[in-house]
């Protein structure tokens, strides 16, 4: 029977992180993954400057995508552009089609020694409560540790109990690419106050993510926590804001079928004897914004780590960096995810966040979690405060949830 060390399950930013890192650190590792090279995801593409620091610390070459210089916000008719902060992170950020970033990431796992199988579905080896490694094409593989990156919701991700928390919030998108003149302009635009076919703001937001090339990334999201969330029609949505941003960003018509996609944001049972989720598959995306890249590539950084490091009890040691590391701020930004389904405080919040760049700044630093909370500074300080005032809504939300709390299927972990 085949032994190695760590057995990683899905290639895309997460499992090639975690493979690329272990690899690195001497350890012999397996990386499954069900399609071929060069796999497509549905994704708005964008690289925060988190998430560029990430990718730089990995030696990945983002330099050769499309740079973006900051973020535009709209709503209604104000605009405010930032540019990055210049602290914690690198005050750069760009746009990365996924089936080429994520090849990128994959290739690195490869030069740095990982063993990749591509066409290779793989699922957890459960015995006796716990993984013993992973079975693929019928063929059973023993590791020390087994790293389930396979995507929210995953069959490998139900398999040891890695499931959404069914109470908490979660988001819905669609994207497509599509030709537009301002291809090569240096922000992303996000837009707050999307209209309906008949001039109405409907629930959620729009992007515009530029490519270069002559393409823009352009989708919209909305959380389910937002008012009229299960009438929403994404395609319906998506087609009213391209109608709505086509003059201004020259746009033409979309090159191929735009795509959907769940986000899901908080997930229990991240990890247990001989195995660990990582990525989405372990609730890893921000509720501010939708974004995953930054926080997948850390989270196999960390899994990778914490094995080097522990290897009997990797699994511990790497949730306890979870809750350390992201629970914190995850939790602030579920919070706030339940209030801004209220259409008018979220009117209100969002006049208070765009009345000058000082205050955008901040909001910005804070949505996208560009904070070092060693040296917090005021947007540290800010999500602190926050977090506290607003964990005294908890009895409300636990109210607002009880309903679908209710309804949700009990998961039992593996361990």
């Amino acid at each position: 029977m085949e032994q190695v060390d760590i057995a990683v399950i899905g290639a895309g930013p997460a499992g090639s992180s975690a493979a690329a890192w272990a690899a690195r650190g001497g350890a012999s590792v397996a990386l499954f993954e069900k399609a071929a090279q060069g796999r497509d995801k549905s994704c708005g593409d964008g690289l925060t400057p988190r998430a560029i620091e990430e990718c730089r610390r990995l030696g990945l070459d983002v330099e050769r995508f499309h740079r973006i210089d900051g973020l535009r916000v709209q709503a209604g008719s104000k605009v405010r552009e930032v540019l990055w902060p210049d602290g914690a992170f690198p005050p750069v950020g760009a746009v990365a089609p996924r089936a080429e970033f994520d090849a990128m990431v994959m290739q690195a796992a490869i030069d740095s020694g990982a063993d990749f199988r591509e066409n290779a579905p793989a699922e957890p080896w459960i015995e006796d409560n716990r993984v013993l490694g992973v079975i693929s094409k019928g063929e059973k593989v023993r590791a020390q540790l087994t790293v389930i990156a396979s995507g929210a919701g995953s069959p490998a991700a139900r398999a040891v109990g890695a499931t959404r928390i069914a109470s908490s919030p979660f988001g819905l998108a669609i994207r497509g690419y599509i030709p537009s003149t301002r291809a090569d302009d240096r922000y992303m635009e996000a837009c707050l106050t999307v209209n309906g076919p008949d001039g109405s703001i409907v629930p959620g937001y729009g992007w515009v993510f530029p490519a270069g090339n002559g393409i823009v990334n352009i989708g919209v999201g909305a959380l389910s926590t937002m008012k009229n969330f299960s009438d929403l029609n994404l395609n319906t949505m998506l087609d009213a804001y391209t109608a709505q941003v086509r003059e201004s960003w020259g746009l033409g018509e979309f090159v191929a079928r735009p795509k959907a996609w769940r986000l899901p944001m908080h997930v229990e049972h991240r990890g247990g004897p001989g195995w660990v989720v990582a990525g989405d598959a372990a609730g890893l995306v921000n509720p501010f914004n939708g974004e995953g890249i930054d926080y997948a590539l850390e989270s196999g950084r960390h899994a990778a780590e914490c094995f080097l490091t522990e290897p009997g009890t990797a699994w511990a040691a790497y949730q306890a960096v979870l809750r350390k590391e992201y629970d914190p701020f995850f939790a602030t930004a579920r919070r706030f995810a339940w209030l801004i389904g209220r259409p008018k405080l979220l009117q209100f919040l969002l006049g208070i966040a765009l009345s000058t760049n000082f205050t955008m700044k901040l909001v910005l630093d804070i949505m996208a979690n560009l904070v070092d909370m060693e040296h917090p500074g005021l947007a540290g300080r800010s999500l602190t405060i926050g977090g506290k005032a607003l964990s005294l809504a908890d009895p409300l939300l636990v109210r607002s949830s009880a309903k679908s709390k209710a309804k949700a299927k009990a998961t039992t972990p593996v361990g």
